[in-house]
């Protein structure tokens, strides 16, 4: 009976270890340089599926901005150590595809369900994550541009702080009408900034998706950037700082813009859904959130990350990372996030669950950014992406800034551009 026992403990103890040597190990990179305490929110997402998964283990690796997350996570690829998955921007596909870094999510899914929750997501947030007629990107941390503006400063202008401007027109004429000046003749308050450093190009899209124009194809190998509706564009935002005075003239920082809400210094901002619980948690004063204002068209352009799960991993990784993928793009788990931070659900599933109904009712700003998906369009997103944005970014800032032309620089920003994807074509 002894050695029975003994082995049958043996047996039992040889199937523990098993199980244990079994368990699959997942490195996530992940961007938190952006609005609120993500790190925190992420990590108790993680502990959920950890908990819902005891055989696979998640170590997120938390990497600034979005490009330090990439350089980061490509740079673990190349040491021998890869990660088995990332958020990194959505508009990085075609180089993650150039390098062969990514696996397609249609290659790695094979059910039904899983199908389903592929077809899950709102339609303007995958545009970004297709090529080829593959899906590579799964979206999650995204956003589009909205307009938050100080409704307490809209009283105080004699202006209805239920009726944000909804046109170039008007939103020219609404921020001369908040721009406020002190005793001395200096500006005391601007009636409205848009950042132009960090993720210019990213504010460009959405003026140039109201004036009707897109700046690239899908393929991602043409830009269209001395469109005329696009120097139109360019010439709009420059006039708003030098002939409507309503903004200062040359550059505003992406960086300091929300403190520059926050403390009032402006009446109106244009940036990323992904700060609005740090603006509702932070804000003394009454504030509303609206869709970005039109010219022959509403729009603006989507953001944000995209998970992908990279090639060099072997079977049961990959098998893993889709279900954390699956897991953390859940209709429950979005929408906590969503509640959480600001960003968007992802997909219609999240916004049926009782904690955004509750939410949106209780704080409706919550679904401008969901509801702006209908005028969206994609985030510019080209081979070459981060020489290409570069052209563009430099093209804005000369104009802005006066150095030169808004023609003249989005002409030699599509020369340069031109150029550098003829390879792609």
């Amino acid at each position: 009976m002894k050695t029975i026992g003994k082995t049958f403990a043996s047996v039992a103890l040889a199937a523990m270890m098993g199980t244990a040597s079994a368990a699959t190990d997942l490195t996530m990179y992940y961007p938190v340089a952006v609005g609120g305490a993500l790190t925190k929110i992420v990590d108790g997402i993680v502990a959920d599926f950890e908990k819902e998964n005891p055989d696979i283990n998640v170590n997120a690796i938390y990497a600034g901005n979005y490009n330090d997350a990439r350089v980061k996570a490509l740079a673990a690829l190349q040491s021998g150590e890869p990660a088995q998955l990332s958020v990194m921007f959505s508009i990085d596909v075609h180089e993650l595809r150039n390098l062969d870094a990514i696996e397609a999510f249609d290659d790695l899914i094979s059910t039904d369900e899983e199908r389903q929750w592929l077809d899950s997501f709102y339609p303007a947030l995958m545009e970004n994550g297709k090529a080829d007629g593959k899906t590579w990107g799964v979206p999650f941390q995204r956003s589009t541009i909205v307009m938050y503006y100080n409704k307490d400063a809209f009283r105080e202008a004699g202006l209805d702080p239920e009726t944000p401007p909804t046109t170039w027109e008007e939103f020219a004429e609404v921020g001369k009408a908040l721009k406020k000046m002190d005793d001395g003749g200096s500006v005391e308050r601007w009636g409205a900034m848009i950042p132009s450093t960090g993720y210019q190009y990213w504010m460009f899209g959405a003026l140039t998706k109201q004036n009707g124009e897109v700046l690239m194809n899908q393929a991602g190998n043409e830009t269209y950037f001395d469109k005329p509706g696009v120097v139109e564009a360019l010439n709009y935002w420059k006039d708003l700082g030098s002939k409507h005075k309503v903004m200062p003239e040359g550059v505003i920082e992406w960086g300091t813009l929300r403190q520059n809400f926050l403390e009032e210094k402006t009446a109106i901002m244009w940036h990323s859904t992904g700060n609005l619980t740090t603006v509702k948690e932070n804000a003394k004063f009454d504030f509303g959130v609206a869709k970005l204002p039109g010219q022959k068209e509403l729009g603006s352009p989507t953001g944000g990350g995209n998970f992908y799960i990279f090639k060099n991993s072997t079977p049961e990784e990959k098998a893993a990372a889709l279900k954390l993928v699956k897991f953390m793009t859940s209709a429950q788990q979005a929408a906590n996030w969503s509640k959480a931070t600001g960003y968007m659900g992802v997909s219609q599933d999240a916004y049926e669950t009782d904690t955004l109904k509750s939410y949106v009712k209780e704080f409706p700003p919550a679904a401008v950014a969901r509801d702006q998906l209908a005028d969206a369009t994609a985030e510019l997103s080209t081979h070459e992406a981060g020489r290409v944005r570069k052209f563009i970014d430099d093209a804005i800032q000369a104009a802005l800034t006066g150095q030169s032309s808004a023609q003249e620089a989005l002409e030699d920003a599509q020369k340069q551009s031109t150029r550098v994807l003829k390879r792609y074509k």
